[in-house]
């Protein structure tokens, strides 16, 4: 029996923020993966290495955990006024599925670089030391975000002296401005889904939990962490090895995601991994992150905690941070009211691996919240580049 030789396709391995995926050129892909279908989601599974039942990615370039089974496609804009269109997709570990429903806030810090280092922005825009500013179209939620890259002698400036909580080593800062960062295509067409900012919702074994349900960054369903039995200074473990846990949080994600309109039923949740989120919150308390640094309740505004693709994170994602720091912004929310209530436009949250500053600018018109911008800085460095190998018959 003859087998189809691997076919090498040019790729970049970048990490961007806590996350690290798996970069291509559109141009760069086989012909039958320019396009959306099977063929392209077959590809980017054997690139990572899914499905795996082993939960090891040992035949790919996954990390098998969330943040490490990403792949991104970056090709000149579609929309006026953009510089990039920027396509992610969430790469089940355990099912051959590739979730394109959301985007990944922190390897939006990526996308700027890697179109600047690829000779998709305009040499006439990238200044020879300063900063280049890469505007991106998201084209899954089909919103703006603006990326201010560094530049030293005309190229990306990846090393400096920005720390990232969940980051090992520091970097340059990237900072990035998520424009009307609302979802309001999904669910009801709002930022909030139900039209309140705290709704109840009836989980079967529970009973009533609070919760406020946002349209920001990313679908979010945000709970109290002292109604699930939590102080809202867990780490990884204490909910990812129990597996009642893990499976309450997929029945309280599945209920809410019917509640926000993004499916129409419960059984439609698992071709839906990578949105809604879900996360917990708690006011300020004192707690040793994942690294032993000792994070103090006077140097954070709340506790937050996020599940993605049914594991507790190991830190935050970007798009979950985007939804923290606006649900934070608008008073009344659980985030909000977590935090000491009132208006803010920035909060400084507590996650696993220590803290995030993000900012948000909302405002109330016409008898609903709506968000002008969300900010943060985040950092982003190319590990490996050249190219891909998988199997030509793969896909």
């Amino acid at each position: 029996m003859t087998h189809a030789p691997q076919i090498r396709i040019p790729a970049t391995y970048m990490r961007g923020g806590t996350s690290k995926g798996v970069f291509f050129r559109l141009e760069d892909l086989p012909e039958s993966a320019r396009v959306p279908g099977k063929a392209r989601d077959a590809l980017l599974m054997r690139v990572i290495g899914s499905p795996d039942p082993y939960g090891k990615h040992t035949d790919g370039m996954g990390g098998a955990t969330s943040s490490t089974s990403k792949c991104v496609i970056i090709s000149r804009a579609s929309v006026p006024e953009h510089d990039v269109d920027y396509l992610y997709g969430q790469v089940s570990i355990d099912t051959a599925f590739v979730d394109w429903s959301g985007n990944c806030g922190n390897l939006s810090s990526a996308v700027g670089p890697f179109a600047i280092a690829n000779g998709l922005i305009d040499p006439a825009r990238i200044p020879h030391d300063g900063i280049c500013t890469v505007r991106i179209w998201q084209a899954n939620i089909g919103k703006t975000i603006i990326a201010h890259v560094p530049v030293t002698d005309g190229q990306v400036q990846e090393t400096g002296d920005f720390e990232l909580d969940g980051v090992t080593f520091p970097a340059a800062e990237v900072a990035l401005e998520f424009l009307d960062p609302s979802d309001d295509g999904e669910g009801g067409g709002a930022m909030f889904p139900t039209g309140n900012l705290v709704d109840e919702l009836d989980v079967p074994g529970v009973g009533a939990l609070k919760v406020t349900m946002i349209n920001a960054g990313i679908p979010t369903i945000f709970l109290n962490a002292a109604d699930l039995g939590y102080t809202g200074s867990e780490l990884q473990d204490a909910i990812n090895k129990d597996p009642l846990a893990l499976a309450r949080f997929e029945t309280i994600r599945a209920l809410g995601a019917v509640r926000m309109g993004l499916i129409a039923s419960t059984d439609q949740a698992a071709t839906r991994q990578h949105t809604p989120k879900v996360a917990f919150v708690a006011p300020p308390g004192d707690y040793t992150a994942s690294s032993g640094k000792e994070i103090a309740a006077g140097d954070i505004d709340l506790r937050v905690r996020a599940l993605s693709m049914g594991k507790l994170h190991h830190a935050m994602m970007g798009t979950a941070a985007v939804a923290i720091g606006t649900a934070a912004s608008i008073p009344g929310t659980l985030v909000n009211l977590a935090a000491g209530g009132g208006e803010r436009e920035a909060v400084r949250f507590g996650h696993p691996s220590g803290t995030l500053r993000v900012g948000a600018q909302a405002k109330f018109v016409d008898s609903q919240w709506t968000v002008t911008k969300a900010i943060m800085s985040r950092s982003a460095r190319v590990l490996m580049e050249g190219w891909v190998r998988v199997p030509g018959e793969s896909f």
